[in-house]
């Protein structure tokens, strides 16, 4: 996933993403690691994820 941030993780660490997926009742923490830094963006991939997760961020990643 790519993120903009005012102060993008540095390369390799471990962060935690929260966002609001569809049909959650809260932000879910996702574990993810950044895997590139380039100014205030950062890429990250994200860890083991349950199915709901899973299925609610690609829904909402293919929405935009």
């Amino acid at each position: 996933m790519h993120i903009q941030s005012l102060r993008p993780a540095p390369f390799g660490a471990n962060i935690t993403v929260f966002l609001q997926l569809k049909g959650g009742s809260g932000p879910a923490a996702l574990p993810g690691i950044v895997r590139w830094v380039k100014g205030d963006e950062m890429g990250v991939q994200f860890g083991l994820l349950g199915a709901r997760e899973t299925y609610a961020l690609t829904e909402m990643l293919c929405e935009a």
